[in-house]
């Protein structure tokens, strides 16, 4: 869904620094292979991680949802030289496919993959973090949120990923089986309300929230 007209969209991009080419080999097998491309952060958005971790500088990261490794690849371009990035995902028949783009990337000693649930695979992980995206599974943002702020150090950056929802997020009235549009109005509630972090909804396909911890 485009919130603004597609055409100044186009030239949004077109004026956006250009994708890297390890990136474009990576959207382009996503869209050849796996199901459900339209998961993958892409060329604008992917920039826009970029650059906040670029103006982060975090030590580390925490990403709630590899999916192909895309975003993670991004957000990895502003890590400090020592730094790490932990990926938890569920999908076990992604892994080898992200990681073969890690292993060709610049950062391939410094990304962590963890396989399973991520609310059980957070408390495992014993660091604190400087930057950390969730864009998983809707139902959980704000079990993800509570999971994560103790271990987010104060100025650090919380980015949601959809949290537009397509528009949904402006009905009143729900499907039966639309457990996600629910999820995420509560989870935009949560972090309007939460006096530990202050937070911006940017209108950016569909929906990119910057939460930062006080």
């Amino acid at each position: 869904m485009h919130f603004i007209p597609e055409d100044i969209d186009n030239y949004v991009v077109a004026h956006s620094e250009n994708e890297p080419k390890l990136l474009q080999q990576l959207n382009r097998e996503t869209y050849q292979k796996i199901l459900q491309p339209r998961m993958l952060s892409g060329h604008y958005q992917g920039r826009v991680l970029s650059m906040i971790s670029k103006l982060v500088n975090p030590k580390n990261i925490l990403e709630i949802g590899t999916y192909t490794g895309y975003s993670a690849l991004c957000l990895a371009e502003g890590m400090q030289v020592n730094g790490e990035l932990h990926t938890i995902d569920i999908n076990e028949e992604l892994q080898d496919f992200s990681q073969k783009y890690f292993d060709k990337s610049d950062y391939k000693n410094q990304i962590f993959q963890h396989l399973g649930n991520a609310l059980e695979v957070i408390p495992e992980v014993d660091k604190t973090f400087d930057l950390v995206f969730i864009d998983a599974d809707k139902e959980n943002y704000s079990n993800y949120f509570n999971a994560i702020i103790d271990k987010l150090n104060t100025g650090g950056i919380i980015l949601s990923d959809n949290v537009l929802w397509s528009g949904k997020i402006l009905e009143t009235t729900f499907k039966k089986d639309d457990t996600s549009t629910p999820a995420l109005i509560a989870y935009n509630t949560l972090l309007k309300n939460d006096k530990r972090v202050e937070t911006v909804v940017l209108p950016i396909r569909d929906g990119l929230t910057i939460s930062r911890k006080l």
